[in-house]
């Protein structure tokens, strides 16, 4: 089994059973991609089983910190058994819901989605890639379905010097689904949409979404960054008025109004811009033009911490924007899914667009990812979402 040594004083995370190792913590040693290797501190004791990438700064991911542990089939088949018998505790209310989630879960580099009998996959790390094989023979035993779709064309398998893979890796079928979820149903498209087709991690969100608009009466609701109208149907579910939804993916835009035919909403209660959200909000507040429920879910401005600053000015001035055009009384949905950008971090740029726009507000709730998409102890990383409802003072 190859080996590597850890520097001394680097082994302070491994000890916690935190996952990563970084290029810079190694003192020598390497491997294959994907090959699994030993991780020794300076003096030689053990410390993980993980998979080793030599192109990624991520330089190892540990499989296992248990020196008596084999990494084979059989353990990779264990591991998916276990994601999936917790799944089964969870009252999610939807048949789609993430079945695997990376390191949370002990398969760092793996994702899994469920759209009803439908399994979509990313394999992200080159341990993940180099057991793709058994992880799939072990999905579909597990699951007992028989059809996976592979998504790995997400930036992170650049990183890790690996081609995009896409496509049927098990059986075959259609590629745009439908998901039932709470009251509504969602199309979307494993092939084309983002991600696996869908960010399944928002569904409380657009749960509560939809009671606030029940609860409120919201007239009129701006939904931002809308993508496929996951926000815009919840709020029609919940009663509202009028929806504008607005984002600058014509395909996603049409998939948006798919979705609220699809559930049986009038047309009528909905308008559809292809635009720059930044733009809109300008325009909306030169105009004079005010909603009573905004949703401000943009991609992500910063996948790591050395992004944080540029990304903070990007999160406040749609804050601010949005602030300005937001009635008193009015409700606003803000989120970050930029693992960049802590929790904390993320209330200070909502607070300081506030200020800014001089508007003040009541923090009614925090929210982070659906259940399915868990955080562990050992690894905080993976709070990637976090969310904040705020009422504006009146």
């Amino acid at each position: 089994m190859k080996l590597i040594r850890i520097k001394e004083g680097k082994d302070r995370a491994l000890l916690r059973r935190h996952p990563w190792v970084f290029e810079s913590a190694i003192a020598k040693g390497g491997a294959d991609a994907g090959e699994t290797v030993r991780v020794e501190s300076a003096k030689g004791d053990f410390l993980a089983w993980a998979a080793y990438s030599p192109q990624s700064k991520i330089r190892a991911r540990a499989w296992s910190f248990d020196e008596k542990q084999r990494i084979d089939a059989d353990f990779f088949t264990q591991r998916i058994a276990a994601a999936v018998r917790a799944r089964a505790r969870f009252d999610l209310r939807s048949n789609g819901l993430r079945l695997v989630h990376g390191e949370a879960d002990g398969l760092p580099g793996l994702i899994v989605d469920r759209y009803g009998d439908t399994l979509v996959a990313q394999f992200l790390s080159a341990g993940a890639e180099r057991w793709k094989s058994v992880l799939a023979d072990a999905l579909l035993a597990e699951t007992g379905l028989t059809r996976l779709y592979e998504r790995s064309d997400a930036s992170a398998r650049g990183l890790e010097g690996l081609p995009e893979a896409t496509g049927w890796l098990r059986g075959e079928g259609p590629v745009q689904l439908v998901l039932q979820e709470h009251d509504w149903q969602l199309g979307l498209d494993i092939a084309q949409g983002h991600k696996t087709g869908f960010y399944l991690d928002q569904r409380d969100s657009r749960k509560r979404f939809a009671d606030y608009a029940a609860r409120l009466q919201f007239q009129r609701v701006l939904n931002c960054y809308c993508y496929t109208g996951g926000f815009t149907v919840a709020a029609l579910a919940g009663g509202a008025a009028h929806v504008t939804s607005v984002d600058s993916s014509g395909p996603a835009l049409a998939q948006a109004r798919d979705n609220v035919t699809l559930n049986g909403f009038d047309a009528a209660r909905c308008e559809f811009l292809d635009a720059d959200v930044n733009a809109s909000l300008r325009r909306f507040a030169q105009e004079g033009r005010t909603f009573d429920a905004i949703v401000l879910d943009p991609p992500k401005f910063a996948p790591t911490v050395a992004h944080a600053e540029r990304a903070a000015r990007a999160y406040k001035d749609i804050n601010r924007l949005a602030f300005k055009i937001l009635e008193p009384g009015g409700v606003l949905f803000t989120y970050s899914c930029s693992g960049g950008i802590s929790a904390d971090l993320f209330h200070k740029i909502v607070a300081s667009a506030g200020t800014d726009a001089g508007v003040d507000g009541y923090i009614h709730e925090r929210l982070g990812g659906a259940p399915d998409h868990p955080m562990t102890i050992a690894f905080p990383e993976g709070e990637y979402l976090k969310g904040l409802v705020v009422m504006r003072k009146t």
